[in-house]
């Protein structure tokens, strides 16, 4: 009970105004053959997977620090060896990247929303939960807050997961490359479902994710003129740019970290022999 009375109390003054954007106009399918959608004048977008193949889209723009939410509504039923990937990323072997991952299960098993952060082309920051409701039943807000200081992952408005810049301890930071949205869903099964022991149930097919509301407070980045957040821009509203995680954030995370993280690198002692990651011992 006092669980959910603190669950009551953590979405309250904490919900994320998202305003629809518009498909057709943010983002262009990548691959699939037909198997991703764009529906209802732009408003909704299904991506689907089946054996022959699972499909993808990117956004048009590329961004430099930003405030990203997205609603979606995941695989239902039996969803074993599937995983929709929703994600940030630049390209090249040296590439930032952003993650939200989600691992299907078993009907009736919960999905493990599995996160990273790659800097320079490298990763190895996973973090993993399970979520506090059903995210097959209904649309729910996945947010990314990737400003010079930190980078916060929220689910429904509630920080699950930041991400520090500690560039001053030796740690690289996501900064210096502009980064795109993607998202795909795809038959991971040889990892995705209890380490590969479960396979996709291909008789289920096709499997299909939702997408709805994305909203970008964001510095659009282009070759020819920079970011879209220059000091020659002095109309674009930055508020996010400063965002920091206060003491009630502080005390969210560790909420939601204390009863639904199930995996966190930074206390795998055994996958770091030689020592945790820098990040991981910095106060």
């Amino acid at each position: 009970m006092t669980n959910k009375i603190f669950l009551a109390l953590l979405f309250l003054g904490y919900v994320v105004a998202v305003s629809a954007g518009n498909f057709n106009q943010d983002f262009e399918i990548t691959w699939g053959d037909g198997r991703a959608k764009i529906l209802n004048n732009g408003e909704l977008l299904t991506l689907s997977l089946d054996k022959p193949s699972g499909s993808g889209f990117r956004s048009r723009n590329e961004y430099l620090f930003g405030k990203i939410d997205m609603q979606l509504k995941l695989v239902p039923g039996n969803s074993a060896g599937t995983v929709t990937a929703y994600y940030l990323s630049s390209l090249g072997n040296v590439h930032d990247e952003i993650d939200f991952e989600f691992l299907g299960n078993l009907s009736g098993d919960p999905y493990i929303l599995h996160t990273n952060v790659f800097t320079q082309g490298k990763g190895n920051r996973e973090q993993q939960f399970y979520l506090w409701f059903d995210p097959t039943k209904d649309f729910h807000t996945y947010s990314i807050l990737w400003n010079p200081q930190s980078i916060i992952f929220s689910v429904d408005g509630t920080p699950i997961r930041e991400f520090k810049n500690l560039e001053s301890k030796g740690v690289s930071f996501p900064k210096n490359q502009a980064m795109r949205i993607y998202s795909s869903l795809w038959n991971a099964d040889d990892w995705a479902t209890r380490g590969g022991l479960v396979k996709t149930d291909w008789s289920q097919a096709p499997f299909t994710a939702s997408y709805r509301n994305f909203n970008a407070e964001a510095c659009v980045w282009t070759s020819s003129s920079g970011s879209s957040c220059s000091s020659n821009n002095p109309s674009s509203n930055q508020s996010w740019m400063k965002q920091s995680m206060d003491a009630t954030g502080q005390a969210r995370i560790q909420w939601v970290q204390k009863n639904y993280m199930i995996y966190n690198y930074c206390t795998d002692t055994k996958r770091f022999p030689q020592g945790l990651p820098p990040e991981c011992t910095i106060a």
